[in-house]
């Protein structure tokens, strides 16, 4: 009998998507909160639901380990999480009752459990941790299993039911000293079966870290409801001295920082870079960050120094109007400088782009579309506006919204609220943008083969193939595009 199993709400088997896509990391919000209960002393094990098939294969965990708490801790630190998906909602209330009758106490921590703690409690949970989680689960374990009280109302940043009503506790002060956090335990996870999986799909093997908790922007549709509009970070040293550590027992060949923002701090990416070639490290790894940031003092040459070889930026969109309009706070110069100066220093540059925010027409999506075509980013990830509890952008749509307001999985892509245009357009928008950014993606490749700027390879003749499949592909959907566009 071990006092505490984690777990998490994603399966990558309820989500085509990213089933497809095999990029698999480990949840690493739970692995933090490990090292802190076993740091006080409290026995530990995982049940990882991201490569499991079913809510049953808990049962096998709940056999073995006869936990007296079962925790679904959600990464924090991974978009989809972020999401709040109604799929992985209904793995948890499948998953909490069959903890349940295992006799285990269930706590749940994770950003749709904050903004529907009453439906958890609902569905069996006893307690719902919210904000910042790690020291919360410490105190809400050391009265399960070492106090007679029981009081939970003392306890900063939980919710629970207390005479038929949902308690909230006052919320929790965030750790602003992210060295005092031991690393993520690691050893809890099936490290070969992520390594299979990366290697057999990708050929190298990627795992997750992040530098930073939070976010200090202001961009209206993002919602923040572990952290806040706070933003703290480790220090340089303290990552490089887990980047030797996951090296010398895990040895992975990539990282995905997996920061909201890296590197944020003045300084810090240069100190960073200083350290990795004092330390005589190698390391690939990809991050998001901001183009405004990117631009500032030798900020993109100490990354390509440090060994970053892929930046996802939050573009959204090539109308300045719609920028405004979520107070991104950026300029469309500024992805076309950022755009430019990474692939001076040899760095990918990824975008994502959201289509259907209020306001949004058809001169807008041309503009967005006219910018991909101008800067041929090295990959694209496009969403539509989803309203998620807690934003302004939230506040405003919420009398237009429809009765869904969740999407199912990360390629719903559902518009959950009345938009310029229809649901079925907006979709249709997606496949359209995709084609179009592969179209001239292949056609580019050929003007560098033919010009002898690229050499053939297995990849370059893949997308030159696929001229011939993007080409009629973006006639017919332009044509459905209209069609959706009058009806």
């Amino acid at each position: 009998m071990i006092d505490v199993l984690l777990t998490h709400s994603y399966f990558m088997f309820f989500d085509p998507k990213q089933e497809k896509a095999m990029m698999p990391y480990p949840p690493l919000g739970a692995l933090y909160a490990a090292s802190v209960l076993e740091q006080e002393g409290f026995s530990v094990r995982l049940f990882d639901t991201m490569l499991a098939r079913h809510e049953d294969d808990i049962r096998a965990s709940l056999e073995e380990c006869r936990p007296s708490i079962v925790v679904f801790y959600d990464d924090d630190f991974n978009y989809l999480n972020k999401m709040c998906l109604s799929r992985m909602r209904e793995a948890t209330f499948t998953m909490t009752s069959i903890a349940k009758a295992y006799g285990a106490v269930v706590l749940v921590h994770s950003s749709d459990a904050a903004d529907h703690a009453a439906e958890y409690l609902d569905h069996g949970a006893d307690l719902i941790i919210i904000g910042e989680g790690e020291a919360t689960l410490r105190d809400v374990c050391r009265t399960v299993l070492r106090e007679s009280t029981g009081d939970f109302t003392v306890i900063p940043g939980v919710a629970f039911k207390k005479n038929g009503a949902v308690f909230h506790s006052p919320r929790r002060a965030v750790l602003k000293n992210l060295d005092e956090l031991p690393f993520p335990a690691w050893h809890l996870v099936d490290v070969e079966k992520y390594k299979t999986a990366w290697k057999n799909r990708h050929g190298y093997y990627s795992i997750n870290m992040v530098t930073t908790r939070g976010c200090p922007f202001h961009c209206n549709w993002c919602a923040k409801p572990i952290y806040g509009q706070v933003y703290n970070s480790r220090s340089p040293q303290n990552v490089v001295e887990e980047i030797k550590m996951l090296q010398q027992t895990i040895q992975p060949d990539h990282i995905w920082f997996a920061d909201d923002i890296f590197g944020l701090k003045p300084g810090w990416i240069q100190t960073f870079a200083d350290l990795i070639g004092k330390e005589n490290i190698s390391v690939r790894f990809k991050i998001q960050s901001r183009v405004d940031l990117l631009l500032e003092s030798d900020t993109v040459h100490a990354l390509a120094r440090s060994g970053c070889i892929d930046v996802w930026v939050g573009a959204e969109s090539g109308s300045q109007k719609i920028l405004d309009a979520m107070e991104k706070g950026t300029r469309i110069s500024q992805i076309y400088q950022a755009r430019k100066l990474l692939q001076r220093h040899g760095i990918k540059t990824s975008f994502f782009l959201q289509f259907g925010y209020p306001g949004e027409n058809q001169k807008d999506i041309q503009a967005t579309i006219r910018m991909v075509k101008d800067l041929m980013p090295d990959d694209i990830g496009i969403s539509v506006s989803y309203p998620l509890p807690g934003t302004k952008f939230f506040a405003t749509v919420k009398n237009d919204m429809k009765e869904k307001q969740n999407w199912i999985d990360s390629d719903d892509l559902a518009l959950m609220f009345r938009g310029t245009f229809s649901p079925a357009y907006y979709k249709q928008l997606h496949r359209y943008v995709h084609k179009v950014f592969r179209f001239h993606k292949g056609l580019l490749t050929l003007w560098n083969l033919a010009s002898r700027k690229a050499s053939f390879g297995w990849t370059q003749v893949r997308q030159v193939l696929l001229l011939w499949y993007y080409g009629p592909g973006i006639l017919i959907d332009r044509c459905k595009l209209l069609y959706h566009q009058l009806s």
